[in-house]
């Protein structure tokens, strides 16, 4: 990682942990983080979870497929829109 890269992962953890998406974990595993860069030059934080994926325990009741939800929408006449801009870092994990 580059010394730019480590600055931009420093700051963005730190926004993310003054934000309460993240917490300091004390756990045996990880996974590596990247960076891609989005098109107007800024550095999106990556992680790479496959290895950790594959000790997973699945779950049992998984979320609909999004394209079974949409067939759900055929007669719907209004729609609502929600913006969840960084929703991702919202979802709880129970360890």
């Amino acid at each position: 990682m580059t010394p730019k890269e480590l600055e931009e992962l420093k700051r963005q953890l730190q926004e993310m942990l003054n934000l309460g998406f993240i917490r300091h974990s004390v756990s045996p595993w990880g996974a590596p983080v990247l960076f891609a860069k989005k098109k107007d030059g800024s550095l999106r934080l990556c992680i790479d979870y496959r290895e950790l994926s594959k000790i997973t325990i699945k779950n049992k009741y998984p979320l609909l497929r999004i394209d079974d939800l949409f067939d759900q929408l055929k007669n719907a006449k209004v729609f609502s829109k929600i913006d969840i801009r960084s929703g991702y870092h919202q979802l709880r994990i129970r360890a």
